[in-house]
C-alpha cells in the first residue's frame, strides 16, 4: 500500500484548497457553487411552517427514535477467521444539530458486542464555520466503548480538515483515499477510505479504489456515488450515509431529497449491485434541522458470515 503519511499530506493540502474555493467538486464532474446557507434560510421557513401547524414536536420525537438494525451479510470469501466478524455502523451524527444526542447514542450502544466501529462523514450541522462545538460529543461517544479493532471514519461534506487533530487526539483513524488492512492471524480485510464526493470529488479517491489489494475488501464512502468504481475493483461490501433516507420524505418513505448526483437509487437500506454488497444508512442524526418524517435515524450492526 501507499505511505499512508505521504498521502495524508496530500489530501490535507488538495482538501484545504477545495474547503477554501467554496465549490462543490462531485463525482459526476461538476463544480458549482455550494448553497447551504440557502437552503438553512429555507429551512428555517419550514421550522415555522411546522410549528404553526403543531407538527414540529412529532418531527423531532421521530428523530430522537433511533432505531438498532441488524444485519447478517454471508460472503463465500470471507476469511475464515473473519466469520462472526461485526461491525457497528454510525453516520450522519450531525452532533450540533440535535443536543444530547450523543446519550442517545450510548445508550443504544452500551450492550452491543462488535470488534470495530465505522463512521461514515459529517460530525457537524454547518458545511463551514466552527466545529468545536461537536467535539466533547464525540468524545463521549469514542470513550463510551472501546471495540478490539478501535474506530476508522471517514470525512462528509459537512467536515472539514481541520478536524483531524482532533480525531487523532481521540484514537479515531481517519481514512482519507487510503486503505488499512486488520488482521486475524494469517487472514485479513482491507478497508478503504475515500474523501467525501459530494463536495470534495478528486480523483485521489479513485485511486484509493483502484489501488491493487488482493483479498476482502470493504469501501468506506460518504455517499453510494463511487459504487461502480468499488464492484469493477472487487469490493464486496460498500458502507455509506449522506442521504438520511430523505429524512423528510413523504408517506411511504418516499424523499424528497437525497442529495446526491449518482446511485439515487441506492438512497436507502441494503442494496446490490453485481458482485458487490452495500448499504446506505439512514443516519443516527439530522442535517439542517433536528426532524424526521416517514424517515428512521438508526445505528447499524453487520455481522460477517462466511458462506459455504
Amino acid at each position: 500500500m501507499k505511505n499512508s503519511i505521504d498521502y495524508k499530506n496530500i489530501w490535507l493540502s488538495t482538501r484545504a484548497h477545495l474547503e477554501s474555493d467554496r465549490y462543490k467538486y462531485s463525482s459526476s464532474g461538476k463544480r458549482s457553487k455550494s448553497r447551504w446557507s440557502l437552503f438553512s434560510k429555507l429551512l428555517n421557513i419550514f421550522v415555522i411552517l411546522l410549528k404553526l401547524f403543531n407538527l414540529y414536536k412529532k418531527g423531532l420525537k421521530n428523530a430522537k427514535n433511533i432505531h438498532i438494525n441488524k444485519f447478517t451479510l454471508e460472503f463465500p470469501d470471507l476469511p475464515e477467521k473473519f466469520d462472526g466478524y461485526k461491525i457497528l455502523h454510525l453516520s450522519d451524527l450531525h452532533l450540533d444539530t440535535l443536543p444530547g444526542i450523543e446519550d442517545i447514542i450510548i445508550n443504544k450502544i452500551k450492550n452491543l458486542q462488535y470488534d470495530l466501529c465505522v463512521m461514515t462523514g459529517d460530525y457537524r450541522k454547518n458545511t463551514l464555520g466552527s466545529f468545536m462545538q461537536i467535539i466533547n460529543p464525540l468524545k463521549k461517544i469514542v470513550s463510551a466503548k472501546k471495540p478490539k479493532d478501535g474506530i476508522i471514519a471517514i470525512f462528509g461534506n459537512h467536515d472539514t480538515y481541520l478536524m483531524l487533530k482532533q480525531f487523532d487526539k481521540m484514537g479515531i483513524k481517519l481514512l482519507a483515499n487510503e486503505s488499512i488492512s486488520i488482521s486475524r492471524g494469517n487472514d485479513k480485510i482491507t478497508l478503504t477510505g475515500t474523501d467525501d464526493p459530494f463536495y470534495y470529488y478528486t480523483d485521489q479517491a479513485i485511486n484509493a479504489l483502484e489501488e491493487n489489494i488482493n483479498g476482502f475488501k470493504i469501501a468506506l464512502v460518504h455517499t453510494s456515488e463511487l459504487y461502480k468504481t468499488a464492484e469493477q475493483n472487487a469490493y464486496n461490501l460498500y458502507l455509506c450515509g449522506h442521504t438520511h433516507g430523505g429524512q423528510i420524505c413523504l408517506p411511504g418513505g418516499i424523499p424528497i431529497i437525497t442529495h446526491q448526483f449518482e446511485g439515487k437509487k441506492f438512497y436507502k437500506g441494503l442494496w446490490n449491485f453485481k458482485n458487490m454488497k452495500g448499504y446506505t444508512s439512514q443516519g443516527c442524526g439530522t442535517s439542517g434541522i433536528p426532524i424526521r418524517f416517514y424517515s428512521q435515524s438508526e445505528i447499524t450492526l453487520f455481522t460477517l458470515k462466511r458462506k459455504h
